[in-house]
């Protein structure tokens, strides 16, 4: 009765640690396999007609430069401001329908499960099956010349 005991008490233990260990507490623990790509990204918003809508509240544009992380990015104006997301969904390992995309202009959704997130803020929508939010990258913008840079 007690090696029943001992072996018994070993196995719960170890599946009680092998549940804490792969809990859901943020992006890394979540989806391990989340790329780190270089970001380094310059646009002048002048200059460069692909990327006019950036001029406006609510526009929104694909960057799918050179170092612009494994997919690209999602940028949009939001008043004064920017978001800047990347394409990778978070939730899941990369695949072949898992580039986030904008839909109707109000939301990001990701193809292979539809979960969906709102555009301008990056909060999942009701139904969504996470709760993180797209990864995000910090920025400079310069008003006088309008030139966004992307770093990380």
């Amino acid at each position: 009765m007690k090696k029943t005991f001992s072996i018994l008490s070993i196995f719960i233990l170890l599946v009680f640690s092998t549940l804490s260990t792969n809990s859901c507490g943020s992006r890394e623990d979540t989806v391990s396999c989340f790329p780190n790509a270089p970001i380094n990204v310059t646009i002048n918003l002048n200059t460069m007609p692909l990327y006019n809508s950036l001029n406006y509240d609510n526009g929104w544009a694909y960057v799918d430069e050179q170092q612009s992380g494994t997919r690209g990015l999602i940028i949009v104006r939001t008043g004064n401001a920017f978001k800047v997301y990347d394409r990778n969904a978070p939730h899941l390992c990369p695949d072949n329908n898992t580039t986030l995309e904008v839909k109707n202009n109000i939301s990001i959704i990701c193809p292979k499960d539809n979960t969906t997130w709102i555009l301008r803020t990056g909060q999942p929508e009701s139904g969504s099956k996470t709760s993180l939010p797209p990864k995000t990258y910090p920025y400079n913008y310069d008003e006088v010349s309008k030139t966004l840079s992307i770093y990380y």
